[in-house]
């Protein structure tokens, strides 16, 4: 590809990401780092350029004359690897955020960008221009020990070069420049700290971990059980996910970044550095299917822990480290393309959606499916939850897609407190929860379901509708089939299927729901809503239907497998924040239910 930028900006199909289990950074086309939070996922950027060019701050890396570029991630790891083709040369930069030698999360944090001449000689420029706390403290250069090292408050990066040129120190930005020939290697390294002492590494320190790192990748990979249809993207899918887990907690974050729009110039920007409850069920089954014990136990138990702070009430999403409260505030950025406002935190927090009782409670069952068995404090839980949803299911809420409009009684949110109660119900009779409610449960689990096929069916469209009484349409009461509230040969679901297959599909691309949402402005075709269709359409028979649909959806990743989350159908940008992890799930689970003849995890 040929890259360049228009105003500041690359496209954001052109991004591609690194992380090391605490914190992601996206690396554009072109060589620039224009996204990174420190310390962790969630923290306050020293690099956001993909949000405001001239004060977001970025790392920039680049040949001085025209150039053409190809990357790819290095086989089975997150280590990405770009060429720089020249007239007069080409170069390879292989990026990591690496990892430690023994395994463990010590103080070391270190971005590291090594140069290797590949054919004639090649000038290149680069520039640390780092603008802590969004760009809101302005950083103190100076050098310790003849390394530059730029410090605001309590964080601190260092920039050590081998072969790199000379760095200068400039008021706001350190910077250096060299000509990189054939066979020739050179090496930048930014450790970089938070209230820790900032290490200065020797070079032989920082070979060892780029071996490392990309051994410890390989390995990973190869741990990976899955051998079906569409194994690359799968796999590519299981590493952007692998990405998304912040490694103290256990907790998978939707997304690695903040306020990428939904629509160029809209107002549809949020904060995706949390983790839903909405995608508990999609992350515990992927990570199960793909032989990935370790994390789901850890996922499982963030989740347990998270909960219970609000229980019996759940938080539409929670914090990295587990808490509830995200308040949403506005930074002073100009937003991509003009994008405003940004955020930080996300007021969706303190919505009310019913549906999260369901997930959690699928969530447990699949848990206790695969361990054999439940923690007596957990089933309690469990217990109490289900007791809450025979209390709140008559209640209206903002549903999935946590509108902003007034609440609604939505279908997919009833259906979901089905899944809550009728996944109660089953595990009180395997005997994992103590029968101190089932008759209560299935009472109110008989009612919730009369109160879907006669309030949220549309004889006159023949499909669930979006919400009671209404005539709208809503791929997420997909998840009803996917879920288990109805069956694959249930006639109602199957014309639902196929309602939405025509009015919500455009080519591969579906539509969230029509209506409106109290929201101003535009947005894409939601990917995982794709994927969701291609899954239903393997479980209601129509497999060749859901392989073709599957194809097209996979050939729409970017050029190293990444998904966002929406795409323009017209002109095939990316949209919303990336890597989306909802995206990747929805991938993992519909090649697997494809590959399987269409089994999914609904009960």
């Amino acid at each position: 590809m040929t890259a360049f930028r228009s105003d500041g900006y690359v496209r954001l199909r052109d991004y591609a990401v690194i992380g090391d289990g605490r914190s992601a950074a996206l690396i554009a086309a072109d060589g620039s780092v224009d996204w990174l939070g420190t310390p962790d996922l969630d923290s306050p950027s020293v690099f956001a350029a993909v949000l405001d060019p001239a004060r977001g701050g970025r790392f920039l890396l680049e040949p001085e004359e025209p150039f053409t570029v190809t990357r790819r991630y290095l086989p089975g790891t997150n280590v990405l690897e770009t060429t720089f083709t020249t007239g007069r040369g080409s170069v390879r930069v292989t990026d990591s955020l690496t990892l430690e030698g023994d395994g463990t999360l010590g103080p070391m944090r270190e971005l590291q960008r090594r140069l290797d001449g590949v054919a004639g000689t090649v000038p290149l420029r680069w520039s640390v221009q780092p603008r802590f706390g969004y760009g809101a403290r302005r950083p103190r250069i100076a050098r310790r020990a003849g390394v530059p090292v730029a410090v605001a408050g309590g964080d601190a990066l260092a920039v050590c070069t081998w072969d790199a040129g000379e760095p200068q120190c400039a008021d706001r930005a350190i910077s250096g420049r060299l000509e990189l020939g054939q066979g020739r290697r050179a090496l930048l390294a930014m450790p970089f700290a938070h209230r820790e002492p900032l290490v200065l590494p020797t070079r032989s320190d920082c070979d060892a971990r780029m071996e490392h790192t990309v051994a410890a990748w390989r390995g990973w990979s190869r741990e990976r059980s899955y051998e079906g249809m569409w194994r690359d993207a799968v796999l590519r899918s299981a590493l952007a996910l692998k990405l998304l887990i912040f490694a103290p907690s256990g907790a998978i974050a939707a997304a690695a970044t903040t306020s990428l729009p939904e629509h160029v110039g809209g107002g549809r920007n949020w904060d995706y550095r949390f983790s839903w409850v909405r995608d508990s069920v999609f992350t515990l089954d992927a990570l199960l299917r793909l032989g990935c014990p370790t994390e789901a136990h850890a996922y499982f138990w963030w989740l347990m822990h998270a909960t219970q702070l609000t229980h019996p009430r759940l938080r539409v999403l929670y914090r990295l480290d587990g808490g509830g409260d995200a308040p949403e505030r506005t930074l002073p950025f100009e937003g991509y393309r003009g994008s405003q406002p940004v955020r930080t935190g996300n007021a969706a927090g303190g919505q009310v959606q019913l549906d999260t009782y369901g997930e959690l409670l699928q969530t447990g069952w699949l848990y206790a499916g695969a361990a054999g068995r439940l923690d007596a404090d957990l089933a309690r839980r469990l217990a109490e939850l289900a007791d809450f949803v025979c209390a709140a299911w008559r209640d209206r809420d903002s549903g999935i897609w946590e509108v902003r409009s007034a609440p609604l009684h939505f279908t997919h949110s009833k259906m979901m407190c089905w899944v809550a109660l009728d996944r109660a119900v089953d595990l009180c009779e395997r005997g994992l929860i103590r029968d101190r409610g089932s008759a209560r449960w299935r009472l109110a689990r008989d009612q919730v379901r009369d109160f879907v096929e006669t309030r949220c069916f549309s004889s006159r469209r023949r499909c669930y509708t979006r919400s009671a009484g209404s005539s709208e349409l809503d791929a997420a009461v997909l998840l009803g089939l996917l879920h288990g509230y109805a069956r694959p040969g249930d006639p109602r679901m199957r014309a639902t299927v196929d309602t939405i297959g025509r009015e919500l599909r455009h080519g591969p691309f579906v539509d969230r729901y029509s209506g409106e949402d109290g929201l101003g402005g535009a947005e894409g075709a939601f990917l995982a809503c794709s994927f969701w269709l291609a899954e239903c359409l393997a479980r209601t028979g129509r497999r060749d239907r859901a392989i073709a649909l599957m194809d097209d959806l996979i050939g729409l990743a970017n050029d190293v497998g990444l998904y966002s989350e929406e795409i323009d159908p017209d002109t095939g940008a990316f949209l919303g924040n990336l890597p989306q992890g909802l995206s990747h799930l929805a991938l993992i689970s519909a090649a697997c239910a494809i590959g399987s003849g269409g089994e999914g995890t609904g009960g």
